[in-house]
């Protein structure tokens, strides 16, 4: 501030205040409770009651000193003073801007040097022309609905205040922060100051004009909602007078008398239908249940009570079908053409006779089929090749990881967003009561504290409760029996019991490798060329080519990888053409290694050699047939056997087994009677992060022992399978399908397989049996002349040279 606008200084009493700034020629209610507040305005009114008020920088700060407050303030008279317990109440009158020059005392309140300082320019042209149009921008705010006394408002658009005290004037009543205001009680010219309250009361009219269409549309809204309640109410009493129906509007009661009355329900789902409507009539239209309730009723009429997809089938036309969307698989198309078989020859004899369903429940017990398989074998496209030829709809559910047992039976309807379970849903979805429904995954529901999914199952599954299929949202029974469930699995043992007992299992094995060269060859090149816009006339692959794919970059039980694989090549060869660049006619072995990279896959036994202590076994997971490794290593010890490879509690026990019968025959194979008593038995098998369980891997384990005990190495190309019992008899095993064909995959040439499971080989394609020679046993003895390189046997059944095993030798 230049010296020459500011007056003497005068000495005051100074109060702090916080959160507001008091402007001149303004009146402000401030309530002091801080000691030195009510003594400098005690001493105050006692004397000249004039005060110096400044503005504190920081509200939080309880005992300000003079670096607390902003140097401009305001110079005020107290008008009128009230006290009560512990506080002051004052209407002070701003008078003047003033600067605080010094504290000269701060106790027992702060008394300090203040000096008055001018307005500059509040009588020129210009500021009077800015305050004419603050003053009709005010008067346009308080129309809007800005809060501001009456005897204010009344002055201030009465024209008749100078610039300076209608710019501080409406200053006070803005709706800004303090430090804002601050600034403004610091700009000393009123020009400036006219300029920065028009900013600040034009945003401020901006958001109150909004506000005021907002409540004008809410409010007009809201009187269309009053007046339609009222005429609704006023055409209820006219429609009771003249004996009409009223409440619910009577168009949508008749909509949904209509569609119940279409749906042709049965008779206790009709009248619960009826009754709810009825609940529904006599609602309030603002009664938010009457919104469930329209919900519940759209599930009964839209559901399929009585429509049905029509039964022509053809026993040569669904062969035909199941023939031309999948190869192979014989078992399981013999099994559906003989359901198919049954339905028509059930439905003629019906129709012969002339009767109608039976109730009893034996007369129509639909076929629950579980398809069980590695993946990729076709489970699932086999169910719509199913819907396809009984030209029915199709409906798939997952099943997977589905713990909560509402997913099935649906929620109840008090909660909120309530729907029918899975099963309800699908049917409603394919409009017919007698659709293909395939339960996919079923061996992987799970449990937890929400329910047991799988047990909500057995009603829907089982053909002597699913007449009556009751779910928590409809609360009515649903006919099932008419559906025919198709449910797909990877693996038997984690479906339970109860569950199980109540399907006919058909297992799918794994593709040989001639059934995957079919595949590819008819199904799945063709289709990976058209996905990918490539045509047959201009691109094949070579028969070489395509076992190459097989055989050296895929080892899996069904197709999906080969699939895969030939996605790999085809896009190879779409961005050659996309690139105009030259593309093969025909692929050969050569383009797959360019397209595919190095092999993934190599022969697993081809460049092994016969190794002492390690046999092949055969095994079953839920991914197809494998090979599998049996390792053996002896070491200096006190007759310790030790497994390990993550194995099962029964497959340590074939190891045991095994171990023993070595121990009882030691005379046999040429060991000492002490053998064990200086060694260690160490038995692996590979791949340890894969757990590994039952009993056909005894035979396996004991070749791998004898092996390592005597010295002589095992046939590399031998694969052997079948469960040892002490006394060296070799029991039935199951899976013989799978294990043969992971054999063959694997390039084995001799397969050993207990005696009881030579009925097995009628399910093994003709072309692996030929390939692959068989030998059935039915003694552990025999097992070791046909997979050992020599015999080792002193005394058995050939006459052989007794053969000293290393270890003797050794000791």
């Amino acid at each position: 501030m230049n010296p020459a606008n500011k007056k003497e200084k005068r000495t005051v009493p100074v109060v702090a205040i916080r959160g507001s700034v008091i402007f001149p020629r303004t009146d402000s209610l401030l309530s002091f409770g801080r000691p030195k507040s009510l003594a400098a305005i005690n001493s105050a009114f006692q004397e000249d009651k004039v005060i110096a008020i400044f503005t504190q920088r920081d509200a939080k700060i309880h005992n300000p000193t003079e670096n607390d407050l902003y140097k401009i303030g305001t110079i005020a008279t107290i008008a009128q003073m009230m006290s009560t317990e512990g506080e002051i109440h004052a209407l002070v009158r701003g008078q003047a801007r003033i600067r605080l020059e010094e504290v000269i005392s701060k106790e027992p309140f702060l008394l300090g040097k203040v000096s008055e300082i001018d307005e500059r320019q509040g009588d020129s042209i210009e500021a009077k022309a800015l305050s004419k149009k603050l003053s009709e921008l005010f008067k346009k705010a308080i129309n809007l609905g800005k809060s501001a006394e009456i005897m204010t408002v009344m002055r201030l658009v009465s024209g008749k205040v100078g610039p300076g005290e209608l710019v501080d004037q409406v200053a006070s009543l803005l709706e800004i922060k303090v430090s804002e205001k601050q600034k403004l009680l610091e700009t000393i010219s009123v020009k400036a100051r006219i300029k920065k309250v028009l900013e600040y009361l034009a945003h401020e009219t901006n958001i109150l004009d909004v506000e005021k269409t907002i409540s004008s549309k809410t409010q007009k809204r809201f009187e269309d909602q009053m007046r339609k309640a009222m005429l609704r109410e006023k055409k209820r009493t006219i429609e009771e007078e003249l004996g009409e129906e009223g409440g619910l509007e009577a168009d949508e009661v008749k909509e949904y008398k209509m569609k119940i009355k279409k749906a042709r329900m049965p008779k206790e789902v009709k009248e619960r239908a009826q009754k709810e409507l009825k609940r529904l009539s006599q609602l309030s239209p603002h009664n938010p249940e009457g919104g469930y309730i329209r919900n519940y009723l759209d599930w009964f009429v839209e559901m399929p009570w009585s429509k049905t997809s029509p039964d022509n089938t053809s026993i040569k036309k669904a062969g035909k079908i199941l023939e031309a969307d999948h190869f192979g698989l014989k078992k399981p198309k013999e099994r559906i053409l003989e359901y198919l078989a049954v339905m028509k020859v059930k439905k003629s004899a019906e129709k012969k006779n002339k009767k109608k369903k039976s109730e009893d429940v034996a007369e129509n017990q639909p076929t629950i089929l579980c398809f069980i398989g590695p993946p990729g074998v076709g489970k699932t496209s086999i169910g719509k090749s199913i819907a396809k030829a009984l030209g029915r709809k199709f409906v798939r559910v997952s099943l997977g990881g589905i713990r909560d047992e509402a997913e099935i039976r649906g929620h109840r309807r008090t909660y909120v967003g309530a729907l029918p379970g899975r099963i309800i849903q699908g049917i409603k979805n394919a409009g017919t009561k007698n659709p293909i429904f395939m339960l996919d995954e079923i061996d992987k529901i799970g449990v937890d504290f929400r329910g047991d999914p799988s047990s909500a199952l057995l009603e829907a599954l089982d053909p002597e409760q699913n007449r009556e299929f009751s779910d928590h949202y409809l609360e009515v029974p649903f006919d099932l029996s008419e559906v025919m469930f198709i449910c797909t699995g990877n693996v038997l043992e984690t479906i339970p019991p109860a569950l199980r007992d109540r399907m006919e299992v058909i297992t799918f094995p794994g593709y040989t490798q001639d059934e995957k060269y079919n595949i590819g060859r008819s199904f799945l090149w063709s289709k990976q060329l058209r996905l990918h816009g490539l045509t047959e006339k201009n691109i094949s692959i070579d028969e070489r080519a395509l076992n190459e794919m097989i055989n050296r970059y895929t080892r899996e039980a069904g197709v999906r990888n080969l699939e895969r694989s030939m996605a790999t090549v085809c896009r190879k060869i779409a961005r050659l053409v996309a690139e105009k660049k030259k593309t093969p006619k025909k692929i050969g072995v050569k383009d797959i290694r360019k397209f595919l990279g190095p092999q993934k896959f190599s022969s697993l036994i081809a460049e092994k050699k016969n190794e002492v202590g390690m046999s092949t076994g055969l095994a079953v997971t839920a991914t197809g047939g494998e090979i599998l490794f049996i390792e053996v290593a002896l070491m200096p010890g006190k007759g310790k056997l030790t497994l390990t490879g993550q194995l099962g509690d029964v497959m340590k026990e074939s190891a045991k087994a095994g171990f023993t019968w070595t121990k009882a025959h030691y005379l046999n194979l040429g060991l000492s009677e002490d053998f064990a008593n200086g060694i260690d038995v160490h038995i692996h098998v590979p791949e340890g992060a894969v757990k590994k369980d039952g009993p056909s891997a005894g035979v396996a384990m004991g070749i791998a022992l004898v092996s390592a005990l005597t010295g002589i190495p095992v046939k590399r190309t031998v694969g052997m399978t079948g469960e040892v019992t002490l006394r060296g008899r070799v029991l039935e095993i199951g899976g013989v399908k799978e294990k043969v064909i992971a054999a063959h995959r694997a390039g084995l040439k001799t397969i050993i397989l207990p005696k009881d499971n030579k009925k097995d080989l009628e399910d093994i394609p003709e072309k692996t049996v030929k390939d692959i020679k068989f030998v059935f046993v039915k003694e552990f003895e025999e097992v070791l002349e046909v997979a050992m390189t020599k015999w080792p046997v002193v005394t058995g059944v050939k006459n052989k040279t007794p053969l000293r095993p290393s270890i003797l030798i050794a000791n």
